[in-house]
């Protein structure tokens, strides 16, 4: 479908990639993967047309479409959600519109027998076809599937989008780019502006619905559940794998343990040669063995092992003063704009040590809570500051605000202080700037380069809570495993912002969930919460059809009950509580019954998964009490006592939900 040819990028005669040749077909989907500032971006600029290559071409068939989602892009705001949307269908429109006019042609003639007549309906038959193959008659309920998909509610359709925030601007323009439906789909970290919930959504629709698709992230679960293609970006050279990117990496590292295999051996076997060559090149009765030797010699033709970046991001953070026992407490925080609250009756402790998820809806109050704890707005409700805690803040913008003249080496000079300016450049190196990338100037860096420089900047002062907004924005695989062990090893307090779910995975141990204007506390990893909230969601799909304000306010908010000492209830027990000494009609009493039957169901279900875990509990035990102990032992050990404290929690939340309806 699409073809490249020998392309080649040189950047201040530096060469980018060169001599990089593939072909991308109907079905593709391709993870394109590689360092920060390997040329990921810059390829898909190429083939969106945004950027001349130096050198090869591009062949796209005139009927194949492309469309091009940049990391950021500058957008006109002069009109609503809802009609900005419509415009992915302008040229299904315009053919529409072309195809009427054509339609009222035919009618007014009575040439039957004339070419024109045969050519005009020739015309019709063309554009049916397209617009049939387009599939856009539903067009109003497409629009409303994708925008609520990217986490836009009904109430958003009518604002003006010069209302919404840059990354609100680029769901948008991601939700016109998949109502285009374009042949190939180009696509620059979209997850970045995205929470977990529209992750999951895009997954689905990208598997399921869209055309070629061609797309860099960092995200590997997304790529897992997306991909079907992989290829690298690896110094200079290109690398094509059938395979998603969990595959890709196994397959390169046995690839390149091939290729040293061999490469040892030609090594070893030139050695000889020229060994033998040395020890007998003086020898007449050897003279014709050696030129046999030397012919062999220069027909050899070089094994070249792929070139491995071995340069190490070592993330160490430096040592901090002991804080007191419980860092954060929150009591009936609350947070609100004018008529909009934002969140309200936030009560949790986090405790010395605990590493802990903000999750929830881009807009739900999760970096507005961070702007509270740092001091920078104002709040209701008591938040307190545990004694002697030292916070290092990792903001969303972090990158954007460093100075764009400034070179690499200043920009950490300026902030150093003390013995530390001795070793800036050795610290430079250990995040991956050599010796040519020190004097670079800030403007010219990439996303991912710009992110490491401030992660570093933050790391020179000793702090024992640690709050990072959005950290992995632009990293690549590489930098943020590493980065996420540095955080595993970290001795202090960690509060983590994020959608990326395999950082937050194996790193913390209970997720606060943003939605609804509550803060939700969840024991248990990514997944385990993850798993709970689809659970949730079905129930909340099941009780949407009581009323139409319940599916109209909030869409994008969980009706899971907060797990906070507020003590709040959902509005639905409320209204069908027959505290209220409200009468109910008949069928409003039917239906109170069924929701009754359903809590009672998940009482006893959390109650036989209880009575499950228990006895996998008890079965371990008895293993380990007989010294059948080893390391899976014990880690299904831990797993299974984490699934057992869940579902206890399940259980307590059902039967206070079962309470509350009777």
């Amino acid at each position: 479908m699409v073809s490249v040819n020998n392309l080649g990028v040189e950047f201040s005669a530096r060469p980018l990639f060169s001599d990089v040749s593939f072909v991308i077909n109907k079905a593709d989907r391709i993870a394109l993967v590689g360092k920060n500032g390997a040329g990921k971006s810059t390829l898909l600029k190429i083939l969106g047309g945004m950027q001349s290559p130096s050198e090869g071409s591009v062949s796209v068939p005139n009927e194949v479409t492309i469309g091009y989602l940049p990391q950021e892009m500058k957008t006109s705001d002069d009109t609503t959600l809802i009609n900005e949307t419509r415009k992915a269908f302008a040229t299904h429109l315009r053919r529409q519109d072309e195809l009427q006019k054509l339609l009222d042609d035919l009618a007014s003639r009575e040439d039957y027998e004339s070419s024109e007549y045969a050519e005009l309906l020739e015309k019709i038959e063309f554009l049916n076809e397209r617009i049939a193959m387009e599939g856009s008659d539903n067009m109003e309920a497409e629009i409303e599937r994708t925008l609520t998909g990217l986490g836009f509610k009904r109430s958003d359709f009518d604002r003006p989008t010069s209302e919404f925030s840059g990354g609100w601007r680029m769901r948008i323009e991601l939700a016109k780019l998949l109502l285009k439906r374009p042949d190939l789909l180009l696509l620059d970290e979209p997850t970045n502006h995205l929470d977990i919930e529209s992750i999951q959504w895009l997954e689905q629709f990208l598997a399921s619905k869209s055309n070629a698709v061609l797309l860099v992230s960092h995200d590997r679960a997304f790529l897992d559940n997306v991909t079907n293609r992989t290829i690298e970006i690896n110094c200079g050279k290109i690398y094509d794998y059938k395979a998603n990117y969990s595959k890709f990496v196994e397959l390169r590292k046995e690839r390149v343990e091939q290729q040293l295999r061999a490469y040892e051996n030609q090594q070893k076997q030139i050695a000889d040669i020229r060994d033998f060559i040395e020890r007998f090149r003086y020898k007449a009765t050897k003279a014709v063995q050696v030129q046999s030797r030397i012919k062999q010699l220069e027909k050899i033709v070089p094994i070249e092992v792929d070139e491995v970046d071995k340069s190490r991001l070592h993330l160490k953070f430096p040592p901090a003063p002991r804080s007191g026992d419980f860092p954060l407490i929150l009591e009936n925080v609350g947070k609100a704009y004018g008529d909009h609250q934002v969140f309200d009756h936030a009560e949790f402790t986090i405790r010395r040590g605990e590493k802990v998820a903000f999750v929830g809806k881009n807009g739900e109050g999760k970096s507005t809570l961070v702007k509270c704890i740092m001091g920078e707005i104002p709040f209701t409700g008591h938040l307190k500051i545990g004694h002697n805690v030292k916070i290092g803040y990792f903001a969303q913008n972090q990158a954007q605000l460093l100075d764009p003249e400034l070179t690499v080496f200043q920009t950490i000079d300026n902030v150093a202080v003390g013995d530390i300016r001795l070793k800036i450049r050795d610290l430079l190196g250990a995040f991956m700037f050599g010796e040519g990338d020190v004097d670079k100037k800030v403007r010219v860096l990439s996303g991912g380069e710009k992110t490491r420089l401030a992660m570093l900047r933050l790391l020179l002062e000793p702090m024992n809570l640690l709050i990072l907004d959005e950290p992995t924005n632009h990293l690549d695989m590489r930098t943020k495993d590493i980065l996420k062990e540095a955080i595993k090893s970290f001795e202090g307090t960690v509060i983590v912002v994020s959608h990326d779910r395999e950082f937050l995975d194996g790193l913390v141990e209970k997720v606060y969930e943003f939605g609804g204007g509550k803060v939700r506390e969840n024991l248990g990893g990514i997944y385990d919460f993850l798993q709970a909230k689809r659970i949730a969601e079905l129930s909340e799909l099941e009780k949407r059809p009581l009323s139409e304000s319940c599916e109209n306010s909030n869409s994008g908010a969980s009706d899971q009950k907060p797990i906070s000492s507020s003590g709040g209830q959902s509005s639905l027990a409320k209204k069908d509580s027959p505290k209220t000494g409200k009468k109910l009609s008949y069928a409003e009493q039917k239906e109170r019954d069924k929701i009754v039957k359903r809590a009672e169901k998940a009482v006893k279900k959390a109650e036989e998964d209880i009575s499950r875990l228990e006895s996998e509990v008890a079965e371990i035990e008895a293993k380990i009490a007989t010294g059948q102990c080893d390391e899976t032992l014990l880690s299904d050990y831990a797993s299974t006592q984490k699934r057992l404290e869940n579902a206890m929690s399940e259980w307590e939340l059902a039967s206070e939900e079962l309470d509350n309806l009777r």
